[in-house]
């Protein structure tokens, strides 16, 4: 008797964890290995990362930026014609100034990449905290919150930020970054806000304010759990447009300092006429690399997002 009760129970807890639903990386890991694009992209994608930012750090940023006119123009695979750097090749050629174009691409990108994950690490962490709290209190204090916001997103934000790019003193990369942030976290919050509203109408997290748990507690215990896979999501996809943002910016003349390398000022030689026609070397590799980071970031946030709504479905 004790024996068929013990195999029951064997079969029922076979049955329950055969039933279970995968959950957190085992369903990203199944959504990569369905979509065979969006795992080309992540390889594609760590390969770029990592190859950018070990070189960047081998590349000597003044070297690379030193200006040589004996070498202004060569085109791809040529070697040096002035006196003082005799022997060197110049792999994507060099730029009006003299300065090699690989160099500047790699300590470029290294830039961009890590400006546009500034921006989106910032304005997530706000945009999160403000619309949690937002959610959370809701009354007053959502309507406070919500107005600011709104004022805030009726702005010229571009204009703006062109303005204090003009008009700050001592204007640095650490400046932009700040810029950049004091305007476009809105929009993650009020994303943000929409869905911690859904989950805080729920109603455990209404029997731990009955039973008062401390407010951290709940959002950090309860909140911030379902509306995680969210927040991962928007940061993939705010990081392809941060870089995109960035890149704009500097092509437009309104980004980084004209003495940092950056993908947007290499792209903003394509407004000459003649280089866009006979010296593509000079914008084309990143042109190049700016739609691929992009696409391969875009292909991974959206399994990323297919993998959250599956998690959603699965329970």
């Amino acid at each position: 008797m004790a024996s068929n009760q013990d195999s029951e129970a064997v079969i029922m807890s076979d049955d329950m964890s055969a039933s279970t639903p995968p959950m957190g990386f085992k369903v990203i890991i199944k959504e990569f290995a369905k979509d065979k694009l969006a795992l080309g992209s992540l390889i594609l994608m760590t390969v770029i990362l990592v190859t950018v930012f070990i070189l960047s750090f081998i590349l000597d940023q003044d070297t690379v930026t030193t200006v040589s006119l004996f070498d202004s123009y060569l085109p791809p695979f040529s070697m040096s014609t002035d006196p003082l750097y005799e022997g060197t090749q110049y792999i994507l050629g060099t730029d009006s100034a003299g300065r090699d174009i690989f160099g500047q691409l790699i300590i470029g990108a290294r830039n961009s990449l890590l400006i546009g994950l500034s921006v989106t690490v910032i304005t997530s962490l706000l945009g999160v905290v403000v619309g949690i709290m937002a959610a959370y209190y809701a009354g007053v204090i959502d309507n406070i919150i919500m107005r600011i916001i709104d004022f805030i997103m009726i702005l010229p934000q571009l204009m703006i930020i062109i303005i204090f790019v003009t008009i700050v003193p001592n204007y640095n990369v650490v400046s932009f970054i700040l810029i950049m942030s004091a305007f476009y976290w809105v929009g993650q919050a009020r994303f943000i806000r929409g869905r911690a509203l859904t989950v805080g109408r729920l109603d455990f997290i209404s029997a731990s304010k009955t039973m008062g748990t401390p407010t951290i507690l709940i959002i950090l215990r309860e909140m911030m759990p379902n509306i995680s896979s969210l927040i991962i999501v928007n940061l993939t996809l705010n990081f392809a447009a941060n870089i995109g943002l960035e890149t704009g910016l500097s092509f437009l003349g309104f980004g980084l300092p004209s003495n940092v390398p950056s993908l947007g000022t290499l792209v903003s030689a394509a407004t000459n006429p003649d280089i866009l026609e006979n010296k593509a070397w000079v914008w084309l590799p990143a042109s190049t690399l700016i739609l691929v980071l992009v696409l391969c970031i875009n292909y991974v946030g959206r399994a990323l997002q297919r993998s959250a709504d599956a998690k959603q479905r699965l329970g």
